[in-house]
Order: C-alpha cells, then structure tokens, then sequence
C-alpha cells in the first residue's frame, strides 16, 4: 500500500483531480519556464557537466525515497527523456499511480512538477523570478457573508500542504478569537499511514476536549510533527485525551475501517470521523478550506487568510485590521517559508 501521492491545482482555475506529484514534499512546487530560475538547498540552475541519464535515474529514486515519500513506501523512476537542454522528464512510479516530474540534466535539481504559466490565475502573484515568498491578499468577492463566519479547514495531519495552510490560519484564529467559530476537520481518507490516523485523532480529541490548549498544541505540532511532545509541552491532560481517543476510535471505527481494505476509498483507507462533512462540502483532498458553507480558495499565509475569512463578516470587526505575516509558509513540518506561490495539495490520484 502506497501511500503518498499529490496533485498540484491552479489557483483559482480548479481543473479536477490532476495525478501529477508526490506527497510528503518538505520544499516547494517548482515553476518551470524555458529556465527555472529558483534556488534548491542554496543552488541555482546553471551549467554544470550534464549526467547520464541512468546516473539522473539513480540521483532522483535515491533523493524522492530519502526525502519525499513515506516510511515502507518505494518509488521507482521508470523512464528518463531529454525535455530540454537543461532537464530531463521522468516518469516516476509510486505504488498504482505514475508522476511526471524533472530533474536538471547536472544531477543537482529535482522538479515535481510543471506549471504553464499562462494558465496560471493573475490571483496567483506568483514571479518565477522574485526570491521573496510575500503574498499581496486578495480579497474575495463572492464569499458568504454573516455575522460570526463558520471556518471549516478539512486536512490530513500529515499531508505538508495541510500543515503548510495550518501554519497560516492558527495565527488568523488566535487573532479572530471568538468572532468566528473555527475548526479543523479531517479529510474521510488516509494517505500517511498508521501515524495520521493516530494524529487525526489526537487533534480531534484536543480541539473538542480541551480547546484552550489546541492552538498552542498546533503550533508546536506543526514545527515538530512530534504529537506526544507537544502533549506534554502544552499541558494537555493525556489521561483525559486517552480516554477521548479510544471513545473516539470505536464510535466512529477509525482504525477498525483503516485495517479493512474492503472499505477503502480507492487506495486508501477510510477516516470517517467527518464524513458527512466531506460529502456535503464536496472534500476531495488536503486542504479544503470552507467558509460560511462554501469552498473557498486563498494564498496560505496569514495575512491573505485573514483577509479572505473577514471579507465573510457581514461587520467587519477591528481585529481584521490586525497585521500578520503575508510570508506562505513552507509545507511540512517545520519553519521556514514558501516563495513558490504553491497551490499544490493531497489527494489521490485519477
């Protein structure tokens, strides 16, 4: 069971499920125009002596294993080609599902994915030659408005664009406070194995348990991916969050309906915890965000989410006025940020 795939979307320009990527991906979605012009671990595109192609072959299964998918999950490139003079196309296989990706003919880069720039939205601000990750917000107009907006953002504990919106909302929901009535929901699949499931759970039962300590606890997860000790940094009551995790677990038979592969949504196991909610919002990957029961599409930092969530007040309260950083986050654990301008997300593929 392979459980690590992504896909990117274009902001604005929803085209479906696209099977394009690889899940995990601590660093960015990559832009390509006739030269990429973006800095990977410090380096740059340049003029390097050109590998073979079973030697890039050998430098991306070698870098997309260690680096990009999870624990007990093999990816295999299955055919490299010239794309042009500076990259090679790969196809790479993972499980059922087969991505295109690039690396840079020197060995020294590797792609996940190609975007036309022309298709991208204007909403997108994104300069494949600028070296800053700044978003200019922008704010919607076709939102659903009222009085104290319902924020809904559907993840996967795991999924690094999940974690990357959750780094910008969790300062937009410590600034908004109790103007809006905000939650993190869970995607009704698992694409990380054992440990998501655990982790869906545990946030579940602290964000429902014991809510004065879940935006704390998030930020600490969200640096770490170390659940048990942001728990004990925090000062969350485990034998508390114990007793909600095993209620929690056999109400909704979540690691009953993860071991049987007969209910599995596709390729992967079921995590019915908010099923109704995916089904009556249309979920169909990590993230989803919803606002006043509508899907909503936004830049993930936090300056361009607290536009986004208060252009849904009917009254504009004073808190939204608040300055936060309009830097992305990068995805995955972790600090650092995003220059990319990605859209990328989690879900399975076609």
């Amino acid at each position: 069971m392979e459980h690590e795939v992504s896909k990117v979307k274009h902001i604005k320009n929803k085209l479906g499920k696209k099977s394009n990527l690889i899940i995990a991906l601590a660093a960015v979605v990559v832009i390509l125009v006739v030269v990429a012009v973006i800095n990977f671990g410090g380096a740059k595109l340049g003029f390097s002596k050109n590998v073979s192609p079973d030697e890039a072959k050998a430098k991306a299964e070698d870098f997309i294993n260690k680096n990009l998918v999870a624990a007990g999950t093999t990816a295999t490139v299955t055919e490299v080609a010239d794309y042009d003079k500076s990259l090679y196309k790969l196809k790479v296989k993972v499980g059922d599902n087969e991505i295109e990706s690039f690396i840079s003919k020197d060995g020294k880069q590797f792609f996940p994915q190609a975007m036309d720039i022309e298709k991208l939205s204007d909403s997108a601000n994104v300069n494949a030659n600028s070296d800053t990750s700044a978003s200019t917000p922008v704010t919607p107009t076709d939102i659903t408005k009222s009085d104290k907006p319902k924020v809904e953002l559907f993840v996967m504990s795991h999924c690094p664009y999940g974690t990357q919106i959750e780094k910008g909302i969790v300062p937009v929901a410590k600034a908004l406070g109790n103007k809006i009535d905000f939650e993190i929901k869970f995607v009704n699949y698992i694409m990380h194995g054992e440990t998501e499931l655990q982790d869906n759970i545990n946030q579940y039962c602290i964000g429902s348990g014991q809510a004065d300590k879940y935006n704390d606890f998030l930020d600490c997860f969200l640096k770490s991916g170390d659940s048990a000790s942001c728990v004990s940094s925090t000062g969350i009551n485990k034998s508390k969050l114990d007793s909600c995790y095993k209620a929690t677990d056999k109400k909704f038979s979540l690691t009953s309906d993860f071991n049987d592969k007969s209910k599995y949504k596709g390729s992967f196991p079921t995590f019915n915890l908010h099923d109704s909610e995916n089904n009556k919002y249309g979920v169909q990957g990590s993230p989803t965000l919803v606002i006043n029961g509508k899907q909503v599409e936004s830049n993930r930092d936090s300056a361009s989410l607290l536009t986004t969530i208060c252009a849904a007040f009917n009254k504009t309260p004073d808190e939204c006025s608040t300055k936060l950083d309009s830097a992305s986050p990068a995805p995955g654990f972790g600090t650092g940020t995003d220059s990319s301008g990605s859209a990328a997300n989690c879900a399975p593929s076609n």
